[in-house]
Protein backbone atom coordinates (compact mmCIF):
# COMPACT_ATOMS: atom_id res chain seq x y z
CA UNK A 1 0.00 0.00 0.00
CA UNK A 2 1.29 3.46 -0.51
CA UNK A 3 2.46 5.35 2.56
CA UNK A 4 3.20 9.17 0.97
CA UNK A 5 2.47 11.47 -1.46
CA UNK A 6 5.56 10.44 -2.77
CA UNK A 7 5.17 6.95 -3.42
CA UNK A 8 1.85 7.93 -5.61
CA UNK A 9 4.68 9.65 -8.27
CA UNK A 10 6.72 6.56 -8.36
CA UNK A 11 3.40 4.45 -9.07
CA UNK A 12 2.78 6.35 -11.81
CA UNK A 13 6.21 5.43 -13.36
CA UNK A 14 6.30 1.99 -12.50
CA UNK A 15 2.32 2.21 -14.36
CA UNK A 16 3.25 4.40 -17.16
CA UNK A 17 6.77 2.01 -17.85
CA UNK A 18 4.07 -1.21 -17.62
CA UNK A 19 1.68 0.08 -20.24
CA UNK A 20 4.29 0.78 -22.49
CA UNK A 21 5.83 -2.88 -21.81
CA UNK A 22 2.45 -4.12 -22.83
CA UNK A 23 1.69 -2.01 -25.59
CA UNK A 24 4.58 0.47 -26.95
CA UNK A 25 1.58 2.58 -28.35
CA UNK A 26 -0.83 2.71 -25.52
CA UNK A 27 -0.41 6.54 -24.89
CA UNK A 28 -0.51 7.37 -28.30
CA UNK A 29 -3.86 5.66 -28.91
CA UNK A 30 -5.58 6.99 -26.02
CA UNK A 31 -4.24 10.71 -26.91
CA UNK A 32 -6.17 10.70 -29.65
CA UNK A 33 -9.70 10.63 -28.11
CA UNK A 34 -12.39 8.50 -26.00
CA UNK A 35 -15.28 6.52 -27.40
CA UNK A 36 -16.39 4.71 -24.01
CA UNK A 37 -19.70 2.56 -24.39
CA UNK A 38 -20.45 3.12 -20.39
CA UNK A 39 -21.08 6.13 -18.02
CA UNK A 40 -20.77 4.57 -14.85
CA UNK A 41 -22.23 6.26 -11.91
CA UNK A 42 -20.92 4.37 -8.76
CA UNK A 43 -19.68 5.05 -5.31
CA UNK A 44 -16.74 7.20 -3.91
CA UNK A 45 -15.64 4.14 -2.07
CA UNK A 46 -12.05 3.64 -2.69
CA UNK A 47 -12.71 0.20 -2.86
CA UNK A 48 -15.16 0.30 -6.12
CA UNK A 49 -12.67 1.30 -8.55
CA UNK A 50 -14.84 0.70 -11.90
CA UNK A 51 -12.57 -0.25 -14.81
CA UNK A 52 -10.58 -2.70 -12.70
CA UNK A 53 -13.86 -4.27 -11.08
CA UNK A 54 -15.04 -5.11 -14.58
CA UNK A 55 -11.81 -5.73 -16.18
CA UNK A 56 -11.85 -2.92 -18.69
CA UNK A 57 -9.46 -0.34 -20.53
CA UNK A 58 -8.60 3.30 -20.45
CA UNK A 59 -11.26 4.39 -22.69
CA UNK A 60 -14.16 2.00 -21.95
CA UNK A 61 -16.02 3.60 -19.19
CA UNK A 62 -17.09 7.11 -18.65
CA UNK A 63 -17.15 7.69 -14.35
CA UNK A 64 -19.09 10.07 -11.90
CA UNK A 65 -18.47 9.21 -8.20
CA UNK A 66 -20.10 10.72 -5.55
CA UNK A 67 -20.68 9.58 -1.48
CA UNK A 68 -23.54 6.60 -2.01
CA UNK A 69 -23.83 6.91 -6.05
CA UNK A 70 -26.62 9.22 -5.95
CA UNK A 71 -28.50 11.10 -8.39
CA UNK A 72 -30.15 14.22 -8.06
CA UNK A 73 -32.45 16.37 -10.87
CA UNK A 74 -30.52 19.33 -9.17
CA UNK A 75 -27.15 18.19 -9.44
CA UNK A 76 -25.01 19.90 -11.84
CA UNK A 77 -21.88 18.32 -11.77
CA UNK A 78 -23.54 14.27 -12.00
CA UNK A 79 -26.25 16.40 -14.72
CA UNK A 80 -22.57 17.55 -17.09
CA UNK A 81 -21.19 14.42 -16.98
CA UNK A 82 -24.72 12.79 -18.03
CA UNK A 83 -25.19 15.13 -20.94
CA UNK A 84 -21.58 14.88 -22.24
CA UNK A 85 -21.95 10.75 -21.76
CA UNK A 86 -25.33 10.83 -23.73
CA UNK A 87 -25.23 14.05 -26.22
CA UNK A 88 -21.53 13.90 -27.17
CA UNK A 89 -19.84 10.64 -26.41
CA UNK A 90 -23.09 8.48 -27.39
CA UNK A 91 -22.72 6.14 -24.82
CA UNK A 92 -25.13 2.94 -25.08
CA UNK A 93 -25.08 2.33 -21.21
CA UNK A 94 -25.89 3.92 -17.79
CA UNK A 95 -24.90 1.55 -15.02
CA UNK A 96 -25.62 3.30 -11.56
CA UNK A 97 -23.34 0.77 -9.09
CA UNK A 98 -23.96 0.69 -5.64
CA UNK A 99 -21.53 -1.50 -3.08
CA UNK A 100 -22.50 -3.66 0.37
CA UNK A 101 -21.25 -2.18 2.85
CA UNK A 102 -22.35 0.98 2.14
CA UNK A 103 -20.83 3.41 5.12
CA UNK A 104 -22.95 6.16 3.77
CA UNK A 105 -26.42 3.78 3.58
CA UNK A 106 -25.78 2.53 6.77
CA UNK A 107 -25.00 5.49 8.52
CA UNK A 108 -28.79 6.58 6.90
CA UNK A 109 -30.15 3.78 8.78
CA UNK A 110 -28.15 4.16 12.15
CA UNK A 111 -28.98 7.97 12.15
CA UNK A 112 -24.79 8.48 12.66
CA UNK A 113 -23.96 12.01 12.61
CA UNK A 114 -22.03 12.94 9.52
CA UNK A 115 -22.59 16.68 9.34
CA UNK A 116 -23.41 18.13 5.85
CA UNK A 117 -22.91 14.36 4.46
CA UNK A 118 -26.11 13.83 6.01
CA UNK A 119 -28.48 16.34 3.86
CA UNK A 120 -26.65 14.55 0.86
CA UNK A 121 -27.68 10.97 2.32
CA UNK A 122 -31.31 12.22 3.48
CA UNK A 123 -33.07 10.68 0.58
CA UNK A 124 -31.63 7.38 1.74
CA UNK A 125 -33.15 7.79 4.66
CA UNK A 126 -36.47 8.60 3.35
CA UNK A 127 -36.24 4.77 1.21
CA UNK A 128 -35.77 3.51 3.96
CA UNK A 129 -38.78 4.83 5.54
CA UNK A 130 -41.01 4.84 2.63
CA UNK A 131 -39.90 0.86 2.66
CA UNK A 132 -40.07 -0.30 6.56
CA UNK A 133 -41.51 -2.99 6.21
CA UNK A 134 -38.76 -4.89 4.06
CA UNK A 135 -36.43 -4.10 6.63
CA UNK A 136 -38.43 -4.83 9.93
CA UNK A 137 -38.16 -8.56 9.44
CA UNK A 138 -34.35 -8.58 9.23
CA UNK A 139 -32.51 -8.42 12.41
CA UNK A 140 -28.87 -7.06 12.15
CA UNK A 141 -27.45 -3.44 10.73
CA UNK A 142 -25.56 -5.07 8.35
CA UNK A 143 -28.82 -6.99 6.35
CA UNK A 144 -30.56 -3.77 7.36
CA UNK A 145 -27.63 -1.78 5.13
CA UNK A 146 -27.36 -4.34 2.14
CA UNK A 147 -31.04 -4.49 1.58
CA UNK A 148 -30.86 -0.58 1.46
CA UNK A 149 -27.84 -0.69 -0.92
CA UNK A 150 -30.47 -2.45 -3.18
CA UNK A 151 -33.18 -0.16 -3.06
CA UNK A 152 -30.89 2.64 -2.81
CA UNK A 153 -29.26 1.60 -6.56
CA UNK A 154 -32.84 0.63 -8.28
CA UNK A 155 -34.14 4.16 -6.93
CA UNK A 156 -31.22 5.91 -8.29
CA UNK A 157 -31.94 3.93 -11.58
CA UNK A 158 -35.57 5.83 -11.82
CA UNK A 159 -33.99 9.17 -10.81
CA UNK A 160 -32.12 8.69 -13.34
CA UNK A 161 -34.37 7.97 -16.25
CA UNK A 162 -36.75 11.16 -15.23
CA UNK A 163 -33.72 13.29 -16.06
CA UNK A 164 -34.69 15.41 -18.61
CA UNK A 165 -31.44 14.57 -20.31
CA UNK A 166 -32.75 10.94 -20.27
CA UNK A 167 -36.07 12.25 -21.44
CA UNK A 168 -35.14 13.70 -24.43
CA UNK A 169 -32.43 11.11 -25.59
CA UNK A 170 -35.97 8.34 -25.20
CA UNK A 171 -38.01 10.60 -27.32
CA UNK A 172 -35.93 10.82 -30.03
CA UNK A 173 -35.60 6.58 -29.87
CA UNK A 174 -32.04 6.53 -28.76
CA UNK A 175 -30.19 5.12 -25.96
CA UNK A 176 -28.51 4.58 -23.71
CA UNK A 177 -30.14 1.86 -21.55
CA UNK A 178 -29.96 2.19 -17.85
CA UNK A 179 -29.34 -0.46 -15.62
CA UNK A 180 -28.54 -1.45 -11.89
CA UNK A 181 -25.84 -3.19 -10.42
CA UNK A 182 -24.39 -4.09 -6.52
CA UNK A 183 -20.88 -4.70 -5.92
CA UNK A 184 -19.93 -7.16 -3.14
CA UNK A 185 -16.83 -6.04 -1.00
CA UNK A 186 -16.48 -9.96 0.45
CA UNK A 187 -16.13 -11.50 -3.10
CA UNK A 188 -15.96 -9.00 -5.64
CA UNK A 189 -19.01 -9.78 -8.06
CA UNK A 190 -21.65 -7.72 -9.30
CA UNK A 191 -25.11 -8.35 -8.68
CA UNK A 192 -27.80 -7.29 -11.56
CA UNK A 193 -30.86 -6.03 -9.97
CA UNK A 194 -32.46 -6.51 -12.97
CA UNK A 195 -34.13 -2.96 -13.78
CA UNK A 196 -33.34 -2.23 -16.58
CA UNK A 197 -34.38 0.84 -18.45
CA UNK A 198 -34.54 2.31 -22.52
CA UNK A 199 -36.54 3.74 -25.01
CA UNK A 200 -40.29 2.92 -24.49
CA UNK A 201 -40.15 1.16 -21.22
CA UNK A 202 -42.10 3.00 -18.44
CA UNK A 203 -40.56 3.99 -15.90
CA UNK A 204 -41.66 2.41 -12.68
CA UNK A 205 -42.87 3.70 -9.29
CA UNK A 206 -42.88 0.39 -8.28
CA UNK A 207 -40.48 -2.75 -8.62
CA UNK A 208 -41.18 -6.18 -6.98
CA UNK A 209 -43.08 -4.37 -3.71
CA UNK A 210 -40.13 -2.27 -3.27
CA UNK A 211 -41.45 2.07 -3.75
CA UNK A 212 -39.54 3.77 -6.13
Amino acid sequence: MRKNYEDLLVGNKEWAQEMLAQDKDFFEKISKGQKPQYLWIGCSDSRVPANQITKTESGEIFVHRNVANMVFQNDINLLSVLQYSVEVLKVKDVIVCGHYGCGGVQAAISGTNLGIVGNWINPIKMNYEDNFAHFSRLETLEEKTNLLVEFNVLRQVVNLSRTTIIQNAWAQGETPRIHGLVYSLKDGILKDLELNLGPGDQVPRNFHGIVL
